[in-house]
């Protein structure tokens, strides 16, 4: 019997199967779509798997090779910078999982960086995204502006191959529950 997850590197299907279960819904239907490099608007409740559904066919693509790392590959925008650092940390998460899982299955797994770029960002911080940029860019609306108007900013935005624009109703203006 064919499996969604059979789309993905096998590695990742062990993991998944083995730490998360069975797809959701969400994730069913959502999987072929991104694979097939369609764009897709998932809107479902909380806790649906609507962030893994985002981001895994992302991070296959970079662990397969089919993206290139050692560049800014994923935005994620999320309007609300409270959120900025859990969806780092629900990204670390699985990052750290599946790399131990590669290496179970003695399979090469790249370096995958998540940051969050926010007015909160130290300094220091912004100039090492501009040399090392991550493979994983997190930001709000507003960093986001002052990504795209500066030359170094342009400059790790280049290469993007997916954008993840969390709370859209809240960026249009539509901002019931958005604070």
């Amino acid at each position: 019997m064919n499996s969604v997850l059979d789309i993905f590197h096998p590695s990742i299907s062990t993991w998944f199967t083995e730490q998360v279960g069975v797809p959701t819904d969400v994730q069913n239907q959502a999987w072929p779509k991104i694979a097939d490099g369609n764009h897709v608007l998932i809107t479902a409740p909380t806790g649906s798997g609507k962030t893994l559904a985002s981001f895994l066919w992302a991070i296959n693509q970079l662990t397969t090779g089919a993206i290139e790392s050692g560049f800014t590959r994923i935005l994620y925008v999320s309007p609300l910078k409270a959120l900025d650092n859990d969806i780092q940390r629900n990204l670390l998460t699985p990052i750290a999982a599946l790399e131990k899982q590669f290496a179970e299955d003695c399979a090469d797994f790249p370096e995958i960086r998540a940051m969050t770029r926010s007015g909160d960002t130290a300094a220091n911080d912004r100039r090492r995204m501009l040399v090392h940029p991550p493979e994983i860019l997190i930001t709000t609306p507003e960093s986001l502006n002052l990504l795209l108007s500066s030359k170094g900013g342009w400059s790790i935005l280049n290469d993007l191959k997916t954008v993840d624009l969390d709370e859209v109703h809240c960026v249009f203006g539509r901002n019931a529950g958005c604070t």
